[in-house]
């Protein structure tokens, strides 16, 4: 790995780290007041800066990197679901049942989403070595993602919507529509490149 700690591949290790800081302090601060919301609201925020600054600053300085190329996506993947999963976890061990039983259903569209595009990827990037870049409802994606998962963790702290949960059924509408449609969007730009008959 000589040479490939750049800031973005930093970046990139940092939210690998982030991650279960993030799951840990969800889970086991979950009966701290307030505080056991805001803490791992900020680890997951902080955890989202970094996949928001590492793509760019290694785009704009050049500092792209083959280890790079290998640690970002599976930063994002580790980011997306361990926390989708962890989210579920609390919603269960919280009592919101019913909350948690929707819930499965975003987190199962956010995993097939994921799984089907990566392999869609690894299949037309080794075969023909061309890589679709990232779409505008792909970024819309992560960004609701981003925004939903934060909505999820601080509601309980906003009395309006603490007892119907509006805002996080709200947020989970948003983030399987925006999954399902970025999906929709890089299996558009991929199967092209895809032969049936090989």
């Amino acid at each position: 790995m000589k040479g490939s700690l750049n800031i973005p591949n930093t970046l990139s290790i940092i939210r690998v780290m982030l991650v279960p800081v993030f799951v840990a302090t969800l889970l086991f601060m979950r009966d701290v007041e307030v505080w056991g919301l805001i803490v791992p609201a900020i680890v997951y925020v902080l955890t989202g800066l970094t996949d928001m600054l590492d793509g760019k600053i290694a785009r704009k300085y050049n500092l792209v990197t083959d280890f790079g190329k290998f640690i970002d996506p599976l930063a994002d993947k580790f980011m997306v679901l361990s926390s989708m999963i962890a989210i579920l976890v609390w919603m269960i061990i919280r009592g919101e049942t019913t909350l948690a039983l929707v819930f499965v259903w975003v987190v199962l569209v956010i995993l097939l989403r994921e799984l089907g595009v990566t392999s869609l990827r690894l299949v037309v990037a080794g075969k023909s070595g061309i890589v679709v870049a990232a779409s505008m409802l792909g970024k819309i994606k992560t960004v609701s993602q981003m925004v939903g998962t934060v909505a999820l963790i601080i509601e309980p702290l906003i009395p309006v919507f603490a007892e119907n949960h509006i805002l996080s059924y709200f947020f989970m509408a948003v983030m399987a529509f925006t999954t399902i449609f970025s999906g929709i969007d890089y299996l558009k730009a991929y199967l092209p490149h895809i032969d049936s008959n090989k």
